[in-house]
């Protein structure tokens, strides 16, 4: 079981996350990808950024041979997630301030985030994978 994708919206996000934690300590890693939704009428995100580090990181998860889960939370479209008060902007644990952010969650905490500007640099990618 190399990368399994759970996904989850602002509405489900609790649910899927509570899942989520319980089931970290048997993952070698476990990532949280918050992204934007895409919009019905393209199919397409509507963050460049997202549409840029997307395959970058699918493709970083589906070459490990460790058992990575990847909590896909999707933010909502644009006037939901540039709301001052969105509740992932004002969660003290998550602290979000852009999409696409790539956290690696380990021992209930973030141990790593990739910023929107490098969530879709390779070598970023690899060094949070491997927990450094």
């Amino acid at each position: 079981m190399p990368l399994k994708l759970l996904d989850a919206t602002v509405s489900s996000f609790e649910s899927v996350f509570e899942k989520f934690r319980s089931e970290a300590p048997q993952n070698k890693a476990n990532l949280i990808l918050f992204l934007a939704d895409k919009d019905p009428s393209t199919s397409l995100s509507w963050c460049p950024d997202c549409v840029r580090a997307e395959p970058v990181i699918y493709k970083k998860l589906e070459t490990t041979s460790d058992d990575v889960v990847l909590l896909r939370a999707f933010v909502g479209d644009r006037p939901t997630w540039r709301n001052p008060q969105h509740p992932w902007r004002v969660d003290s644990r998550l602290k979000l301030t852009g999409v696409p952010t790539l956290v690696r969650w380990e021992n209930d905490t973030i141990r790593g985030r990739l910023e929107d500007h490098e969530a879709h640099i390779e070598n970023k990618i690899d060094a949070l994978l491997a927990g450094n």
